[in-house]
């Protein structure tokens, strides 16, 4: 099991830490709601170290992103960033990603910390341009200040406007006493804030001072309830090597201006249209939907499966994803949750579930 840099400051703060994607992680310091609750209305700071961050650099950069991705990338201007999958041959996703672009000619790729060493051979074995890559994973680390306030008690810490740095947009430069970090208008929470990308050696100070500003500390279990809300797709629950951009919803980070990996088949599925479709639900009465629940029409056929469910802290109801038919997938369908022996109804809604 790894650590990150930050895990002697969780265990101190009385964090419960469990395994996650091969890293000992703080999944919950004070208890979920009151942490969901924290980023909903204040700010709160996550360690997401574990994340994966590879280097791509060259005057063939650009030309292996764009081949590896399905998003233009073409499009991107120095300080803004663009969120992307990695499709597979088959159909189905590698991984979901952020692509910054740092200067021209480099760029900087964050994966899911669970595919790490798989991400990077898909992208090597695709790379017969010569472009040069670095996987930067061990030594950075990462985190996600988040919150409608997070703003406002950060801005003593780094001379840069914070409330310039417009979404999907970063600043290369000084933050909590540390020059050249990355300070990112990005983050899986809905509620605005930054992510902080950093030397493992200056996380600590970072952490420190960030928290000193009023941030409080948020674990895993918070972050999931999150992005759940907003509808944030999760990969190995909602998206995998078998679900394919187009029924996941991901048709709007999948651009056919330009060839990539299989992007043929799947411009023909997105034509022809998906035969089932990732949609987002709420629980009609009393139930919590958890991941793997089977999803039943009116007569107790099994039609899908829960990929992601929650009780949602914010709405006070229990809400989820999942693959259904694309006969269902209209907002408004009536399905069933089959949550142990009872089929219990629920409604196809409009995401996200959390409006703020």
């Amino acid at each position: 099991m790894k650590n990150t840099a930050l895990t002697a400051t969780h265990e101190a703060l009385g964090a419960k830490m469990v395994p996650f994607a091969g890293y000992n992680m703080p999944v919950q310091y004070d208890g979920v709601n009151i942490e969901h609750e924290a980023v909903r209305t204040g700010v709160g700071v996550f360690d997401v170290s574990h994340m994966g961050e590879f280097l791509i650099e060259g005057p063939h950069a650009l030309e292996l992103i764009q081949k590896v991705s399905s998003n233009d990338a073409s499009k991107l201007k120095v300080g803004k960033a663009q969120y992307s999958c990695l499709p597979n041959d088959d159909g189905g996703i590698v991984d979901d990603l952020i692509i910054y672009k740092i200067k021209e000619e480099t760029y900087l790729l964050v994966v899911n910390a669970s595919n790490i060493e798989k991400d990077w051979n898909w992208i090597v074995s695709k790379n017969d341009v010569g472009a040069e890559m670095k996987d930067l994973s061990e030594d950075y680390s990462l985190l996600a200040i988040q919150g409608p306030k997070a703003v406002e008690a950060m801005q003593a810490l780094s001379s840069h406007d914070l409330a310039e740095i417009k979404f999907y947009n970063f600043v290369v430069g000084d933050f909590a006493g540390i020059d050249n970090v990355i300070i990112s208008a990005t983050g899986y929470t809905g509620s605005g804030g930054f992510e902080i990308y950093c030397k493992n050696s200056e996380v600590k100070q970072i952490w420190d001072k960030v928290t000193e500003a009023g941030a409080k500390p948020i674990g895993l279990a918070a972050r999931d309830t999150l992005r759940l809300e907003m509808g944030y797709s999760l990969y190995g629950n909602d998206i995998d090597d078998t679900t394919s951009p187009i029924e996941a919803g991901l048709g709007w980070i999948t651009k056919f201006s330009k060839p990539f990996t299989n992007s043929e088949a799947l411009e023909h599925e997105k034509r022809r249209g998906p035969e089932r479709k990732l949609v987002a639900f709420e629980i009609d009465e009393r139930g919590i939907p958890r991941q793997g629940y089977d999803i039943v029409d009116s007569s107790g056929k099994t039609i899908g499966n829960v990929t992601s469910g929650t009780m949602s802290p914010s709405l006070g109801k229990g809400i989820g994803l999942g693959y259904v038919p694309t006969i269902f997938t209209d907002v408004g369908s009536k399905i069933h949750i089959q949550i142990r022996k009872n089929a219990v109804p629920a409604t196809v809604v409009k995401l996200p579930f959390y409006k703020g």
